[in-house]
């Protein structure tokens, strides 16, 4: 008995297991792009060869109709993280011999979020990415039928094969385990905005650490990313000697040292605290800040590559695990006297 049943067609994934490379690297040998070792390409072109592998006739009607352009549509805000995310994808996409073509949204509302989309398809973009700053956003854009892959960079726990994020969640959790095993007992969380991604991972790493550690879950304080509400939030937080405070953002952790510093309290004698970002000047403030470093460079690859297999290979693109972060322990942390 025979078995009918057609042999399945090569995808990129399998040259690229053939090959011994990533499928990043199958793709630029595809797209004749520069950064591939003669002895590699060699190696891609015979796989592609012996596996008689060629992109989908959609793929490569596709390929023909591209402007080699993607849209970007960054938050309007000036906070280190959408910044930076933006820069580096830029970078990254330049390398592909991708231009970028960048629309700020003003505002977080989805129906403005869902203009600069719109605007950008009347440019003939060949596809978008989106710097989530409003869970609404991210909902609202997914459930719209735009004709060209949309890469979402959101920090959220519901997974998809189009969303890319650093891991904000452990990035939180090994900051509270930082404060605890110094010893803190009491460890209070300003908070970022309630609708942002990056916010609602960190404060649910805050309080599964804290659950976790076996120590109480004290009432947030939230801010708006600025040093401004951090200063704002640190008056108003009932912080006494010997607790410890984790900033979901180092702007507001600047905010949040000036404040206490106010109350009389001494960083990190009386009070520690820890921000999240690295942000430049981190390393110089008085004391130098405890943080949490994300590796936006690292990321701008991700979502470019990202963008290239959702070109190439649109039923192949896969889950991505979430980007780790480092803890960067500096002077603004000690254990409780």
């Amino acid at each position: 008995m025979t078995d009918d049943k057609p042999a399945r067609t090569a995808n990129i994934f399998d040259v690229a297991r053939l090959a011994g490379v990533s499928h990043q690297t199958v793709s630029r040998v595809l797209n004749d792009l520069p950064n591939v070792r003669p002895a590699t390409r060699a190696r891609v072109e015979q796989a592609i060869a012996q596996l008689r592998y060629s992109p989908s006739p959609a793929a490569r009607a596709l390929v023909t109709r591209r402007t080699r352009t993607i849209g970007l549509v960054s938050p309007g805000v000036a906070d280190y993280g959408p910044t930076s995310i933006a820069i580096h994808f830029t970078i990254a996409a330049r390398g592909e011999r991708y231009n970028v073509e960048t629309v700020t949204a003003l505002d977080a509302d989805p129906g403005h979020v869902r203009d600069a989309v719109e605007g950008l398809l009347r440019q003939r973009v060949d596809a978008i990415v989106l710097i989530v700053v409003d869970m609404e956003v991210l909902e609202a854009v997914q459930a719209l039928d735009l004709g060209v892959p949309i890469v979402a960079v959101a920090a959220t726990a519901r997974r998809s094969p189009l969303i890319v994020s650093i891991d904000q969640y452990r990035g939180a959790r090994a900051a509270v385990r930082h404060l605890a095993e110094l010893g803190h007992t009491r460890i209070h969380h300003l908070a970022g905005p309630s609708q942002a991604p990056d916010a609602l991972e960190r404060a649910r790493g805050w309080r599964d650490e804290l659950i976790a550690q076996r120590l109480d879950v004290t009432p947030t304080v939230a801010g708006d990313w600025s040093a401004a509400s951090g200063y704002d939030a640190g008056r108003r937080l009932d912080v006494s000697a010997g607790a410890a405070v984790f900033a979901a953002n180092d702007a507001m952790a600047i905010g949040l040292l000036s404040a206490l510093r106010e109350q009389g309290l001494a960083i990190p004698r009386d009070v520690s605290v820890v921000g999240f970002d690295d942000v430049p000047e981190a390393g110089y403030l008085y004391p130098p800040l405890t943080t949490v470093r994300q590796e936006f460079a690292a990321l701008g690859e991700l979502i470019m590559q990202k963008v290239l297999v959702a070109l190439e290979e649109p039923d192949g693109v896969t889950e991505d695990t979430p980007l780790a972060t480092h803890l960067i322990v500096r002077d603004s942390t000690a254990a409780p006297l």
